[in-house]
């Protein structure tokens, strides 16, 4: 995976976090991607684990349950910390 696809799903859960993603159209506006992009990576995030709906009263995408995501490696004396 490329350092830029990381960065926005870095972003993508940074935004769905805050349930401030926007509708599929403005999504695509932030990560500059196309809206078949955003279900790409939707997509991706939910192969991952994730759980995720739109809500169309917030108009954003929200996860359904609590969790984390780490894109990079935790060297093993960072985790037992």
């Amino acid at each position: 995976m490329s350092k830029n696809v990381i960065n926005k799903l870095e972003y993508l859960d940074y935004l769905i976090k805050r349930k401030a993603t926007g509708n599929p159209k403005e999504l695509a506006h932030k990560l500059n991607i196309s809206e078949r992009g955003v279900y790409n990576y939707i997509g991706l995030l939910k192969e991952l684990g994730a759980s995720i709906k739109f809500c169309r009263k917030r108009n954003s995408y929200h996860y359904t349950e609590e969790g984390q995501f780490y894109f990079k490696f935790l060297h093993s004396d960072s985790l037992s910390q």
